[in-house]
């Protein structure tokens, strides 16, 4: 009996040897990586050898396809940082933003109609103006009021700080106190909420312009004018105009605006000084610039009146001699003080406010809260050492040095003290030899 022979193995080929990674070095295939690692592993190997191991390689598959090479887009060819100012467009415009102006100025220079002019709006629906009696003893107060106005999509928040009673009373010595003490006050809160702890939530109040309103009459500025802009030149930005510019012509308002710098630059006062344009802005950028920085003071005419002239209603007073449109560049400044304060320089404004007048002020508080810490830690350092025995030996150069300068002060005063006593003992010498030259 023959015996059964077992079934014949199936014949399979080995298993595909593993490819390296491409990196994407330049012209280097997988086939190739893998030529070069046999021949080097083997090198006694023929050349016949060889040629068949690439033969096979490259009758094999790829076991992950190859990655194409990304094609160069010249329109993606960007980081993403462009959108930045489209980021803070949209956070910007979803936050809304703040103006606070003052105004200033005596009683009946058009500083209400003015504001209600500029920002199509009407806040002073309900004013009362004083008779004679109540302007005797008037006196200055602050009065604010708040709006919000939306344009495209912009929403802003106005607040105008009215003082009435400025320049009515008879003596109007004390009439810019109000107005400093205001100020100050505002920015005060502001370095208060900013030290605190909850500085999410803060409220700006500072105030960002002050239009101080100058009376068409007269040939310059008064001395209440100058005592007023003189402390406030420092701490807000000021902007001058003349009020009720319609009943001077284009001659006395070109004289009278001479005469306004000239006493400006005698008293060394400084207005808001117009930014520089930069070199890539275009032409008529520049050239409305240019117009709005010889334009100052603006001489404006204000007007809540629609009428029509030729078929267009425009906004102006009417006369009995003609019309003075508001917005006619021939007749007033309302159009350049509107493109500056509104258009062009409002942001400016406020961060002039933020970044000079702001910091001055809250320079000189850190600089008195540091003063005020140094002298009751040396008037700690003095007690504590005098109350100890030995204090010589202890005491810093610096701390002696402070008490040197102190009994030097304490030595002066007594010595002041005895001239004063000495001269008074003179004196009465002095009378009573009259007084004996007298009896006799």
């Amino acid at each position: 009996m023959k015996q059964q022979q077992p079934p014949p193995l199936p014949q399979t080929q080995p298993p595909p040897l593993t490819q390296a990674a491409n990196v994407g070095a330049a012209g280097a295939t997988e086939s190739n990586i893998v030529v070069n690692t046999i021949s080097s592993f083997n090198n006694n190997n023929n050349n016949n050898s060889s040629s068949a191991v690439e033969a096979t390689s490259k009758s094999r598959p790829a076991l992950y396809p190859k990655p194409k090479t990304p094609s160069f887009d010249k329109d993606r060819d960007y980081i993403g940082f462009a959108t930045l100012p489209e980021q803070v467009h949209r956070k910007s415009v979803k936050r809304g933003f703040e103006f606070t102006l003052m105004v200033v100025g005596e009683s009946g220079l058009g500083k209400s109609t003015l504001i209600n002019s500029l920002f199509l709006g009407d806040l002073y629906k309900n004013r009362q103006v004083p008779n004679v009696e109540e302007r005797i003893e008037k006196t200055t107060r602050v009065e604010k009021k708040t709006m919000d106005i939306e344009e495209r999509g912009v929403r802003l928040r106005l607040t105008v700080v009215d003082t009435p009673g400025f320049g009515d009373a008879v003596n109007c010595e004390d009439s810019w106190r109000v107005c400093t003490q205001y100020i100050d006050e505002q920015f005060r809160q502001y370095f208060t909420d900013e030290s605190g702890l909850n500085r999410r939530n803060i409220q700006d109040n500072r105030v960002h312009c002050c239009l101080y309103f100058v009376p068409p009459w007269g040939h310059s500025l008064r001395q209440m004018d100058l005592d007023l802009i003189r402390r406030l030149h420092r701490k807000v930005n000021i902007v001058l105009v003349i009020g009720k510019a319609d009943c001077l012509n284009k001659q006395e308002v070109r004289k009278l605006k001479e005469r306004i710098l000239q006493d400006l630059e005698d008293n060394h006062i400084q207005l808001y000084q117009f930014p520089e344009c930069d070199s890539d802005e275009d032409d008529d950028f520049k050239q409305q610039d240019r117009e709005l920085k010889a334009s100052i003071p603006f001489a404006v005419v204000g007007s809540n009146t629609i009428l029509e002239v030729a078929g267009k209603k425009v906004r102006g007073r009417q006369y009995p001699w003609g019309v003075v449109n508001v917005e006619d560049a021939e007749h007033s400044d309302f159009i350049k003080l509107r493109t500056f304060l509104i258009s062009t320089h409002m942001q400016d404004l406020k961060d002039t406010t933020q970044d000079v007048h702001y910091e001055n002020f809250r320079a000189q508080c850190i600089s008195q809260i540091s003063q005020h810490a140094l002298r009751e830690r040396g008037k700690l350092k003095r007690d504590s050492i005098s109350s100890t025995n030995g204090f010589d030996a202890a005491i810093s150069e610096t701390d002696r040095l402070l008490l040197q300068k102190d009994e030097e002060i304490r030595r002066m005063q007594d010595m002041l003290t005895q001239m004063q006593e000495k001269l008074k003992q003179t004196h009465l010498m002095e009378m009573k030899k009259n007084d004996s030259v007298i009896d006799v």
